[in-house]
């Protein structure tokens, strides 16, 4: 069993940065990727950015890529969403995920945090 604690969430105005963070406890080993997702308001929840646990290998949302970055700590069990240029599209609740492919889908994640609210004001 797997659980995700996010952190890192907060109110920022257009142009400026946050950084999220996610940090696992416990292990399985059909979970080899870490993703982030976002639900705005009134909208189904999207994949933004996945992570593999060893090498590294990342994809992006369409919308984020550029902006975005994704990265992992394994020392820490920890991943990080580093985003840069927020625009108030980018408002939602974040959360992050373990799953067992390099997937922006959430059928391919099997264990949820409770997110964390980013709010970009313009």
């Amino acid at each position: 069993q797997v659980q995700l604690v996010e952190s890192g969430g907060g109110s920022v105005q257009a142009g400026e940065s946050l950084r999220l963070s996610c940090t696992a406890s416990g292990y399985t080993d059909t979970t080899a990727y870490r993703g982030w997702f976002r639900q705005a308001p009134g909208k189904e929840r999207e994949g933004v950015a996945f992570i593999h646990r060893i090498g590294g290998y990342t994809g992006y949302a369409g919308s984020v890529k550029g902006r975005f970055t994704i990265s992992r700590d394994n020392a820490k069990n920890t991943a990080y969403l580093q985003m840069n240029s927020l625009k108030p599209e980018d408002t939602g609740m974040y959360y992050c995920a373990d799953g067992r492919r390099p997937s922006l889908l959430i059928n391919d994640y099997d264990y949820w945090g409770q997110g964390t609210q980013v709010t970009v004001s313009s």
